[in-house]
C-alpha cells in the first residue's frame, strides 16, 4: 500500500471541463496537476484532499486513491481484499458501502466482486455495510488491476448547502463554475444575468469576488474517515470575514418565483448585500450602472420549451437588447443548439465542448466586448 501522506488524489470533473478543471487546480497550488479522462490528478496527501473539497469550485468530486493490486479470479480478490490494510483508512465505527465497475477483465461480475470487497471490510475491519453509508470505497477492476479509491466528498460539490429553492432545468454551480472561468471571470468585474432562474451564476460569481470558499457551509465523507483530524481541519477552514466587493451582481428573470428563490438562495449564501435580484423581461433588460463586465445567461433551450419559433424569437430579443445597450459588456451564453446561438446576431468565438446538462449536451457561446 501507498503511504497514507503520498496517494493519487483524483478530481471528478464535467465531461468535456477537465482542462478548465486543471487550470483552477492549478491555479489554487496543486502541484503536479493533470488532465487525465474524467478529470484532473495529481499526487498528495489527506490535507490537500480536504483542501480539494473546500476550495475548488468546479471539482464534481475528490477521490483518493488508496491503493491497486492485480487480480484474475474472485478467489484472488477475496484474498487480496483481506489483506489491504482498510483501518489505515476506514474506521470500524463508521458504515461503509462499495460500489464496483469492471471491465476488461477476468472478474467481470461486478456484483460478485462487491460482495466480496464488502465481507472483507466487514470481516477485517469489522465496519457495518449499508447502502446510505456516509463512506464510499470504489472499486475499478480494468484489465485485471483492481484499484482502490474512497469518496472523500459525499455529496456531490455543487450542493455547496445554501441552494435550497431551484427552478427549471437548474445549473449546477460546479458547472456555473467552470463556465464563468472559461469566460476569464475572476471576480473583478460586475456579472448580470438576464435569466436567472434561481440565481446560480450571479450567486458563484458574487463568491468568487467575496472570496467565499465554495465548501465553507457543509460537511464531507472525509470526517468520517480514521484520517480525519478535527483540530487540522478546523485551522484550514477560514474564519475571517471575507472581502466585500465595491460592485453588484445582478439577476433578472420574467418569473416572480424565480427571483425570490433567488434571493433566498443568496441571502442563505451570505451574498445578499452584494446581489440585486429583479423581476424583468428581456424586452426591458439594461445594464445597472458602473464600469461594463460579463452577462452570462442559460437561456431556455432543447426539450424545455415546446415552440421553437417563440425561443428562436426570444434569443433574436435577446441579442439585439445586449447589442443595443451592453457596448463593451462581454456576453456568454450556454445553449444546446447552434441555431439558438445565431439567433442572437452575435459574434461568437469557436464554441466550447459539448458538455452534458439536463439530459442534453450544451455548449458555452462567448463574444469579445460588444462594440
Amino acid at each position: 500500500m501507498e503511504r497514507s501522506d503520498d496517494f493519487e488524489i483524483f478530481l471528478v470533473a464535467p465531461p468535456g471541463l477537465e482542462p478548465v478543471l486543471h487550470d483552477e487546480a492549478v491555479q489554487a497550488g496543486f502541484a503536479g496537476a493533470r488532465v487525465v479522462p474524467g478529470g484532473v490528478s495529481f499526487r498528495g496527501g489527506w490535507a490537500q484532499v480536504w483542501r480539494a473539497n473546500l476550495t475548488l469550485r468546479g471539482a464534481t468530486r475528490v477521490l483518493a486513491r488508496i491503493g491497486e493490486f492485480r487480480a484474475f479470479h474472485l478467489a484472488q480478490l477475496d484474498k487480496r481484499a483481506r489483506k489491504f490494510d482498510w483501518a489505515s483508512v476506514l474506521r470500524p465505527d463508521v458504515p461503509v458501502r462499495v460500489e464496483v465497475t469492471c471491465k476488461r477483465s477476468k472478474i467481470y461480475h461486478a456484483g460478485a466482486a462487491k460482495q466480496r470487497i464488502e465481507r472483507a471490510i466487514a470481516e477485517t475491519l469489522g465496519a457495518p455495510l449499508a447502502e446510505n453509508a456516509p463512506v464510499q470505497v470504489k472499486a475499478r477492476i480494468d484489465d485485471n488491476l483492481v484499484t482502490l479509491s474512497v469518496d472523500t466528498s459525499g455529496d456531490s460539490l455543487h450542493k455547496r448547502g445554501h441552494k435550497a429553492a431551484v427552478g427549471k432545468a437548474p445549473m449546477r454551480e460546479t458547472l456555473a463554475a467552470l463556465f464563468l472561468r472559461q469566460c476569464g471571470y475572476t471576480g473583478a468585474e460586475p456579472v448580470v444575468d438576464p435569466m436567472c432562474g434561481s440565481g446560480t451564476f450571479v450567486i458563484e460569481a458574487a463568491e468568487i469576488a467575496a472570496g467565499l470558499l465554495p465548501g465553507r457551509s457543509r460537511g464531507f465523507a472525509f470526517e468520517h474517515l480514521a484520517s480525519f483530524d478535527p483540530q487540522a481541519w478546523g485551522a484550514m477552514r477560514p474564519f475571517t470575514p471575507a472581502k466585500t466587493p465595491s460592485m453588484r451582481f445582478h439577476g433578472f428573470d420574467r418569473d416572480a418565483g424565480a427571483i425570490e428563490a433567488a434571493r433566498a438562495n443568496a441571502d442563505r449564501a451570505g451574498v445578499a448585500d452584494i446581489t440585486v435580484f429583479e423581476r424583468r423581461s428581456i424586452g426591458d433588460l439594461a445594464p445597472p450602472d458602473g464600469p461594463p463586465g460579463l452577462v452570462i445567461a442559460n437561456p431556455p433551450y432543447g426539450a424545455r420549451i415546446g415552440d421553437k419559433n417563440a425561443l428562436y424569437a426570444l434569443y433574436a430579443t435577446l441579442g439585439q437588447r445586449l447589442r443595443d445597450r451592453f457596448s463593451g459588456w462581454r456576453v456568454a451564453i450556454v445553449t444546446n443548439e447552434a441555431g439558438l446561438a445565431q439567433a442572437t446576431g452575435l459574434h461568437f468565438d469557436p464554441p466550447g465542448p459539448p458538455v452534458p446538462h439536463g439530459g442534453l449536451k450544451v455548449r458555452l457561446y462567448r463574444t469579445g466586448p460588444l462594440g
